[in-house]
């Protein structure tokens, strides 16, 4: 097996600083493009569907919309992957962040429902499904790239660093929607206004093509190459043939992921105003701290996970965040003072899933890596990720406390996953 990072370093030098600068911050753009349509969805129902149908079902259908990118994600990224594994990273890793920019800036230059009709929709879908499959190969591209560049015992930072890059890139796009909602009256958003945050978008991601072309494709694929060792037959039949349970430890990790970032990120805002009855304005607050205080958990999950091992840490970390959410979920109501705290504290437990990649991408071998994690994640990422709102919101009408007993359940598979792990280790 081809080492996965450089082993005779253990400290970062000057180009790791500039591989995870350059790659958190195209992570953090290309997420921004992918998760901002969520946050005018029902503008985008008003403006592509036709104005005699109910504003619920206008809605409903925005939101099949946003989650067509979920859908289109494995595709993408196999076939990202595919070419990743073949070509090399670093062409697979600009052409994701290309396609992102590119397809957000189409959504941003689309013709209304009152402009073209029937075909306004069709298009606005086509353009998300890019979205999808450009951030199908983004997120297991990116985690490959950063491992297969930095010293062995800095893979935890790197990825770590990685995706605290892409949870920013959810931030960002809240601080973007609430400035143009702050900014522009509800007509001038309806009529233009809407369009700046896909154009900014567009822009961002042109010129993250543009810095991309300062990496480096990765010492890994560069030695697989000259030694003659990258897959000789198609690497998915690999991965499915011969890592059967780097797939399933992976997709379970990434049910994980998927489930913590949904719920505690994503659907907490508006289940602060459903359930606890909190003003908007304070849920989106206490949401931009918990999302901040994410992308620093995340962090110091990476620094962690490179000096105790991944046993031990999700064992941990895992009933940390379980019982961080749990806490905040069920004294928020009784203490509405503590909000803020409590949001920081549970953002921050979230923050378990930056080591995730650490272990997925020591999973598999390099000739099928990137393959290995595209596969798995997106998959998982596609079920998990559109699944669990629903179940979420189904649960709720018979517990009130679905929410924090699903993250409970996660956090206890989480530490399983630890527990496996550690005794692996040990032996």
């Amino acid at each position: 097996m081809t080492a996965i990072a450089a082993p005779g370093r253990r400290l970062l030098d000057g180009n790791d600083y500039k591989t995870l600068a350059l790659s958190a911050l195209g992570g953090a753009l290309e997420f921004y493009d992918f998760i901002i349509f969520v946050f005018f969805v029902t503008v985008l129902g008003h403006l592509f569907f036709p104005p005699e149908i109910p504003e619920w079902v206008a809605q409903l259908q925005a939101f099949g919309i946003f989650a067509a990118g979920y859908l289109a994600r494995p595709l993408g990224g196999l076939i990202m992957a595919h070419f990743g594994d073949k070509l090399g990273r670093k062409r697979m890793f600009t052409l994701s962040i290309l396609l992102m920019a590119l397809s957000t800036l189409g959504i941003a230059a689309l013709p209304t429902y009152a402009t073209i009709g029937i075909a306004a929709p069709i298009l606005l879908l086509a353009m998300r499904v890019l979205q999808g499959a450009a951030i199908g190969g983004e997120v297991p591209g990116a985690w490959t790239f950063v491992s297969e560049h930095v010293p062995v015992h800095r893979i935890g930072l790197a990825c770590g660093i990685l995706t605290c890059g892409l949870t920013a890139g959810i931030l960002l796009g809240s601080l973007i929607a609430t400035a143009v909602n702050y900014a522009f009256s509800a007509d001038d958003i309806l009529s233009f206004a809407w369009r700046f945050p896909f154009l900014l978008g567009g822009v961002f991601g042109l010129v993250a093509v543009y810095l991309r072309r300062w990496l480096e494709e990765t010492p890994v694929f560069k030695e697989m190459k000259a030694r003659k060792q990258l897959a000789a037959e198609l690497p998915l039949k690999a991965v499915l043939r011969d890592h059967k349970s780097a797939t399933v430890l992976s997709m379970l990790l990434t049910w994980m992921l998927s489930g913590a970032i949904v719920v505690a990120i994503l659907m907490t805002p508006t289940l602060l105003q459903t359930l606890y009855k909190i003003p908007a304005k304070d849920a989106l607050t206490a949401n931009s701290i918990a999302t901040l205080f994410l992308t620093l958990g995340c962090v110091l999950a990476g620094l962690t996970v490179d000096k105790v091992g991944a046993g031990r840490f999700f064992t941990i970390g895992s009933l940390f965040f379980g019982a961080a959410t749990y806490y905040f979920y069920s004294s928020v109501a009784s203490d509405p003072a503590s909000l803020y705290p409590l949001a920081a504290l549970a953002g921050f437990s979230v923050g378990v899933i930056g080591a995730v990649p650490y272990v997925m991408v020591k999973a598999f071998p390099a000739a099928v890596r990137f393959t290995g994690v595209s596969f798995a994640y997106n998959i998982a990422y596609a079920i998990f990720g559109g699944l669990t709102p629903l179940m979420v919101t189904l649960a709720l009408k018979s517990d009130p406390m679905a929410h924090a007993h699903y993250l409970a359940f996660l956090s206890l598979l989480g530490a399983g996953i630890g527990l496996y792990l550690w005794s692996k280790d040990q032996h």
